[in-house]
């Protein structure tokens, strides 16, 4: 199915859909939730060869290339016709014995690039990965669409018992779905003075005894956190998050560049949503950006959107950071929606010309698009290399959660196009980049 014919995921009736596109898409939801729960069983028996590629991730940038899947990883891989005519020739030696058959798919000179991975996003298509595994499946239905084959469920601050709910219930889904590979807390532990779109009453100290409850109902489902290291117990924080293998993430804080110093020797690693939520990066008071840049290890994200970051400014990040900057979408339920009301934990938001903010304020909160959105925005727009854009949205992101080598997340490593690594591919379209289709593990969505 096109993507254009795609239905998307559940939305609130109250909304303007109309009951037959609610049912498609409802449909549609279940279906993708199907696969991803069960890839062994919907994956091809067949090896799977793409010829013709222009083949594009982080380390290779190749035309008239080819590449080999079997079920769920990747298991060849060549930039030539004689490369292609020996690995035919075993492969045929196989079949003639009984082995597995072979499946021809000509791309055409089609950019074929490793499945996008999306560390912070809060929702899309109407629903919040807030509000249960339903809402979950048609969120993930948006996302996986339009070329996202992994994603991190992010959870917004709400009321302390209601945040802990809600991480059971979405680290219920990632258990069970091989595209959810974990959660993200963004709160409560964060500053009130750059709280953005969270509720303040919601906002807490992060206590030794409050981490241990968020790790304790996420199953160790937890791949980051965001929190304030300027806080009271932050410090102390962040290394119990890393001592349990989370990735402490600063953001939405208050911090000076030493506070931020600190937080990286704690064990912090991550810079959420680089300039938005944090005091901006002076000459005299430098500031998260600036910590983030001198730390050689810290990895930071940028929201590609055209409002949440100017394109001067992700031009520069992209120069500053290189190889260390991710692509986020951060999107909540409105991404892939019109314009009109919506909600981001108990906060409402008015949605303008596609633009979200807080109701009845100039509070961004969140964008409303994809990684692919994001994809096509830093080419066309911000002019920034392919190669470094799709390595910004594939490996990058894998490597922020040590997803980019084997590990006990998921069944082979995220990222690249290479031998040994999953079968999560996209086929973009040479100009416009626009996904034109998606294997998540080996299978087609």
């Amino acid at each position: 199915m096109a993507k254009d014919q795609v239905p998307g995921a559940q939305v609130r009736k109250n909304q303007g859909y109309e009951n037959q596109v609610y049912e498609e898409r409802v449909q549609w939801a279940q279906s993708i939730h199907q696969r991803m729960s069960a890839t062994e069983k919907y994956q091809s028996d067949d090896i799977t060869i793409f010829i013709n590629a222009h083949i594009i991730d982080a380390q290779t940038n190749a035309l008239h290339a080819w590449l080999a899947i079997y079920r769920g990883c990747i298991i060849a891989r060549g930039n030539s016709r004689d490369d292609l005519s020996t690995f035919m020739h075993t492969v045929r030696e196989k079949s003639s014995l009984g082995h597995e058959s072979v499946r021809i798919i000509d791309v055409q000179g089609s950019i074929l690039c490793p499945g996008y991975i999306d560390i912070h996003s809060h929702g899309g298509w109407g629903s919040s990965f807030d509000d249960g595994a339903e809402a979950i499946f048609c969120a993930r239905a948006f996302h996986m669409t339009h070329g996202t084959t992994r994603q991190v469920l992010s959870l917004v601050t709400n009321p302390w018992k209601d945040m802990l709910r809600n991480v059971r219930r979405a680290a219920e889904v990632a258990a069970g779905r091989v595209d959810v590979v974990g959660l993200h807390a963004e709160g409560p532990f964060i500053s009130a003075e750059h709280k953005g779109a969270h509720n303040e009453e919601c906002l807490l100290k992060p206590t030794h005894g409050r981490v241990e409850e968020l790790l304790e109902a996420a199953q160790g489902t937890l791949r980051h956190v965001t929190l304030a290291p300027e806080l009271d117990g932050a410090l102390s924080a962040i290394s119990q998050l890393a001592a349990a293998g989370v990735v402490p993430a600063v953001g939405h804080c208050s911090a000076t560049y030493e506070q931020v110093r600190e937080a990286v020797s704690s064990g912090a690693h991550l810079l959420t949503h680089m300039y938005n939520g944090m005091p901006d990066m002076n000459h005299r008071n430098p500031g998260p950006v600036a910590a983030a840049y001198d730390s050689s290890d810290m990895i930071v994200e940028l929201i590609a959107d055209g409002v949440h970051v100017h394109p001067p400014i992700l031009r520069a990040a992209t120069q500053l950071f290189t190889h260390r900057w991710v692509l986020v979408s951060d999107s909540l339920t409105a991404a892939g929606c019109s314009d009109g009301s919506y909600t981001l934990g108990s906060m409402a938001v008015d949605v303008v010309h596609g633009q979200a903010r807080i109701a009845g304020t100039q509070t961004i909160a969140g964008s409303t698009s994809s990684v692919e959105d994001a994809v096509k925005f830093m080419v066309h727009e911000v002019g920034i290399d392919i190669q470094a854009t799709i390595e910004a949205a594939t490996l990058t992101p894998a490597r922020a959660l040590g997803l980019d080598k084997h590990n006990n997340i998921t069944r082979a490593p995220l990222g690249l196009l290479e031998p040994q690594y999953a079968a999560d591919i996209l086929i973009l379209d040479e100009e416009s980049l626009d996904v034109q289709h998606v294997w998540c593990e080996g299978v087609l969505i």
